[in-house]
């Protein structure tokens, strides 16, 4: 079994209710990418086009799957007619007032023919000499090639990669999705948990009488990898609420979290669960041992 997409949840682990401090982030941006980032991953090992670069085009340019184009006519990723076109067609102002853009069958074909598109279009073959790791000169290079007039078009599509955390899925071997297998391609895999992400590491929320191995029951993960992100014992009993991460927590908090101040009822666990950070890492930045116990009111360094 490959690994999968990790989705977790910020916890109060020990019997405390954490606020959830999620860096608010819309829905259908997050179902979107749960959606098609297999696709988009797909077309990285065939195509050498960063899957980060891939999603956050196509997020932006549909609207998360949400723009008229991409309702009507399957094109996820704005791209006209041009010449060579001699598929369906449908017309839309975008420069002009009834541009032609292409139409699709499918939104897979509209996520080949993009790759195509850019793989055999000369005016985008410096692009192919960057790593497919090196979003930043792919979006940058987007712009000065011409894929759009919008003078801030690289930096929207930067911000879009590094606000979802979607370089991950540059990476040699990329989580991966995991649901319940559904026949219709263009239909999202079914999860049986709603997914969330914070400080760009994804979690879920436990619900009533949830354990570990439920969880991992349901989003395709082991056990044994919950309890160890999660830095909490197998047979912990999670309560309503909590967040459990289904990926690795960093070493040093998000900026611009660089400090905190102990409230009554937390502990260094719950604080570390709090901002995504592993439990031995927030010991040695504050040079405190395992028998510390906090006291409100106390600092800590977050990074």
């Amino acid at each position: 079994m490959s690994k999968y997409l990790k989705y977790y949840l910020i916890t109060c682990f020990l019997g405390f209710t954490l606020t959830l401090q999620a860096q608010s982030k819309p829905e259908a941006f997050i179902n979107y990418i749960n959606k098609y980032s297999n696709l988009a991953v797909r077309h990285k090992n065939k195509y050498k086009i960063p899957a980060s670069i891939t999603l956050a085009q196509g997020l932006h340019e549909s609207n998360a799957g949400l723009s008229n184009l991409a309702k009507a006519a399957n094109n996820h990723f704005g791209i006209k007619c041009h010449t060579d076109w001699e598929g369906e067609q449908v017309f839309y102002k975008d420069d002009g007032p009834n541009d032609c853009f292409r139409k699709y069958k499918r939104v897979k074909d509209s996520y080949e023919d993009h790759s195509k598109f850019l793989m055999n279009n000369k005016r985008y073959s410096v692009l192919f000499t960057y790593g497919v790791n090196d979003y930043k000169s792919w979006a940058t290079g987007l712009q000065s090639c011409g894929y759009a007039t919008d003078k801030e078009y690289a930096n929207k599509i930067i911000r879009i990669i590094e606000d979802y955390d979607l370089k991950r899925y540059d990476d040699k071997n990329p989580p991966l999705v995991r649901g319940r297998r559904v026949k219709d391609e263009n239909k999202a895999p079914v999860l049986l948990r709603e997914v969330y992400i914070t400080y760009n590491l994804i979690y879920v929320l436990a619900k009533e009488n949830d354990s570990f191995n439920q969880i991992a029951n349901d989003m395709g993960f082991k056990v044994s990898d919950l309890v160890k992100y999660n830095e909490a014992p197998e047979n912990f009993q999670l309560r309503k609420g909590d967040i459990v991460y289904l990926q690795k927590k960093k070493n040093k908090a998000d900026k611009p979290n660089f400090e905190h101040i102990v409230k009554k009822g937390e502990s260094m666990y719950s604080i570390s669960q709090k901002y995504g950070i592993q439990l031995k890492h927030l010991y040695k930045m504050n040079k405190r041992y395992s028998n510390y116990v906090l006291t409100e009111g106390d600092f800590l360094r977050l990074r």
